[in-house]
């Protein structure tokens, strides 16, 4: 198997079984995201304790890609600090606007490398990780990607 294939089975999978789905009831961030180009619409629901991010959560509807975002997001910022999450931030954003993988190991965030072929699609893989900022900030504006 390619490792193209390997990249897309992994994204469909998330999308369709999406992993930390739902509410957090624990949750001291909380924040809402809208992609109106394609429809996508996330919130994300994060614990966190001193500067690290001790639980996570997302609920809301959206193209496979941007689902598959979000849970794998989830996944790897667990148990992270904060520090730690804004580095993945841009090491995602830099992977997802120009397809080069960083010299630091994205672990199976990798698999978005390909959004980068198709630039619309950019906004939906980035989606989660816009609005998962905007709740660590505390930030009361809107997060739309537009």
């Amino acid at each position: 198997m390619a490792l193209r294939e390997l990249y897309q089975e992994i994204i469909v999978d998330h999308g369709k079984r999406p992993r930390n789905f739902g509410a957090l009831t624990t949750a001291n961030h909380c924040k809402s995201g809208h992609n109106p180009l394609c429809g996508d619409k996330l919130t994300i629901y994060l614990h966190e304790e001193n500067g690290v991010i001790c639980d996570v959560q997302f609920e809301g509807s959206g193209c496979a890609i941007s689902v598959a975002s979000a849970s794998l997001m989830t996944e790897t910022i667990k148990g992270k600090s904060v520090a730690d999450v804004e580095q993945l931030f841009a090491l995602f954003h830099g992977l997802v606007t120009t397809g080069v993988e960083p010299a630091e190991n994205l672990g199976k965030l990798a698999v978005f490398a390909g959004v980068a072929e198709f630039p619309i699609r950019v906004k939906c893989a980035t989606l989660a990780w816009h609005t998962l900022k905007a709740a660590l900030a505390d930030d009361q504006q809107p997060v739309s990607t537009e």
